[in-house]
């Protein structure tokens, strides 16, 4: 038996363990509440909070990729041209999305729609026997004068 002495009232208050058991479960209980409500204020952020760690997200990664492989198809690029100028973005998920934009294209009896941006050439591979020179622009050769 647990026995409580009020200072002020001199008021007893007596409790055995069973009691005891029943405030300590009520107070876990609280304390689970609270913590679940504070949890679902914090839930809709963790979209957010990704975005500002940078976490990788692979299906955020994959519909952008689509979304680059239907525009290439929009405006009559070639899908290798596509992989050509995108080469981070995950090639199944640009031809996903080349496929489709395709497929409704034809469906719809829709042309291509010309960019206004003039075309840039894919970059071209270097191979890896020729050193590059763009980085070597800046250093003086050993006979020429310095200023």
């Amino acid at each position: 038996m647990l026995s409580i002495q009020g200072s002020s009232f001199g008021s007893q208050l007596s409790l055995t363990n069973e009691d005891s058991l029943l405030l300590l479960d009520l107070d876990m209980r609280r304390t689970v509440c609270f913590v679940f409500v504070v949890a679902l204020l914090f839930l809709p952020a963790c979209d957010r909070l990704a975005d500002m760690l940078e976490m990788p997200n692979p299906g955020k990664e994959a519909a952008e990729a689509q979304a680059i492989g239907s525009a290439c198809r929009q405006t009559g690029r070639s899908i290798e041209d596509c992989y050509a100028l995108n080469p981070g973005a995950p090639k199944s998920a640009v031809f996903l999305g080349w496929k489709a934009m395709n497929e409704y294209m034809m469906e719809h009896n829709l042309k291509d729609v010309p960019s206004l941006v003039p075309r840039t050439e894919a970059p071209v591979r270097q191979s890896s026997h020729e050193p590059d020179r763009s980085d070597t622009a800046h250093v003086p050769q050993p006979n020429s004068p310095q200023p």
